[in-house]
């Protein structure tokens, strides 16, 4: 009878340390413990920057636990460097802006959440509510608006991972990586109202090895854009629609911009989307280039612009752009094997700069079509080969 006294107790000891592991080589930091309340109410923002800066001047890996419950959250700078090259957010609930009536509370900042600074940053699971309705009122019905806010920023930010992370109506863009090197974001949702103005899904500026796998994005605007000194991207396994589609630009803000290189999507699914893959600048002078961009087993499912170049970009009107021509050079991007169907006749629309012609555009295995017919192309100043499926009126 003692010995299986004893063998029960051994059972359930080893059950409790299973279910229950103690890390010796971690440490935990409890929202709760620093004053936060998950009751959707109280201002959390003071008890988030406690358990982050302790999270941040651990020496050893250290994480920042946010558990289940409603967290109002004001606009907040997580900022390092940090003394462990390991940090983690941890997001088992939800963090949610200032009610939407109060949108000029986080709308006056360019930022709501911002990491900035940090060497081995993770941020894990949970949903961001960003409660942009009332500012997106503001801005369609022209009243005095302020910029608004982008959701969750990454500012000169190394080894960063972003999974499982759900955001949803930002007043901006819902996430932005600037200046970052090596990120990862996976298994993300993002979601916005496809009328929702500027809801941008991902921006992407002046960053190097980024990958965006495994996603879903259906916003009012870009799903990704991907804006100058934008190196060595890779984006896969995406859903993306409705909004603007993926989109390289716009370019050409400035004279002097980094060029855009390494750029790889493949394996990617639009539905119902405005465009879907798009190179957009201004025309007007620039020293910027777009060079070395795959385009690989794309799917379009009743997309207006299927492929897209549009080097006469100028949404403010002639005014602003009259007898100017982009000066970004386009080279080198290939579009293999793209595949589905255009809601509008044209479904390859390649309008490059008079004075900058496109060189090297490939088009392999392109077969898209309009009301069950062959879709049709138009191309002004490109120069490239296709081979395999030819949509009429190709110019190469």
């Amino acid at each position: 009878m003692a010995n299986l006294i004893v063998l029960f107790s051994l059972q359930l000891i080893l059950l409790f340390i299973v279910a229950f592991p103690v890390s010796t080589n971690a440490a935990t930091y409890n929202v709760l413990r620093y004053g936060a309340k998950p009751n959707g109410r109280t201002d959390s923002t003071r008890s988030f920057l406690r358990a982050w800066s302790l999270a941040c001047k651990s020496k050893k890996p250290a994480t920042m636990w946010v558990p289940r419950g409603t967290y109002l959250v004001k606009t907040i700078v997580f900022g390092g460097p940090c003394r462990s090259k390991r940090v983690t957010v941890q997001i088992d609930g939800k963090i949610q802006a200032p009610p939407s009536k109060n949108f000029r509370i986080t709308g006056n900042t360019r930022n709501w959440i911002l990491f900035t600074g940090i060497n081995g940053l993770t941020i894990n699971g949970g949903i961001i509510d960003g409660r942009g309705s009332s500012f997106w009122n503001c801005r369609r019905y022209g009243g005095n608006c302020p910029d608004g806010a982008i959701s969750l920023s990454l500012n000169n930010v190394r080894n960063g991972i972003i999974s499982g992370l759900k955001s949803i109506d930002s007043q901006f863009s819902h996430m932005a990586i600037n200046g970052c090197k090596n990120i990862m974001v996976r298994k993300v949702t993002i979601l916005a109202p496809d009328q929702s103005p500027n809801t941008d899904g991902i921006d992407i500026q002046s960053s190097t090895g980024v990958k965006i796998i495994d996603s879903s994005i259906k916003t009012g605007d870009d799903c990704i854009a991907i804006g100058p000194g934008t190196k060595k991207l890779l984006i896969q396994r995406v859903g993306c629609g409705p909004g603007h589609g993926i989109s390289i630009g716009s370019l050409a803000r400035s004279r002097n911009e980094e060029g855009v290189q390494g750029i790889v999507v493949k394996d990617v699914t639009f539905t119902g989307s405005d465009n879907g893959l798009r190179i957009k600048t201004w025309p007007r002078p620039s020293n910027g280039f777009v060079k070395n961009v795959l385009y690989q087993n794309i799917v379009m499912k009743n997309v207006r612009n299927p492929i897209i170049i549009d080097q006469v970009y100028c949404p403010g009107g002639n005014s602003q752009c009259a007898r100017q021509h982009s000066g970004i050079k386009i080279s080198g991007v290939t579009y293999l094997n793209v595949r589905g169907t255009s809601a509008t006749p044209i479904a390859v629309n390649l309008h490059c700069s008079a004075t900058n012609p496109c060189n090297g555009i490939k088009l392999y295995h392109v077969k898209l079509t309009y009301s069950k017919r062959p879709a049709t192309s138009f191309c002004y100043s490109a120069i490239g080969i296709s081979k395999g499926k030819s949509l009429p009126g190709n110019c190469f």
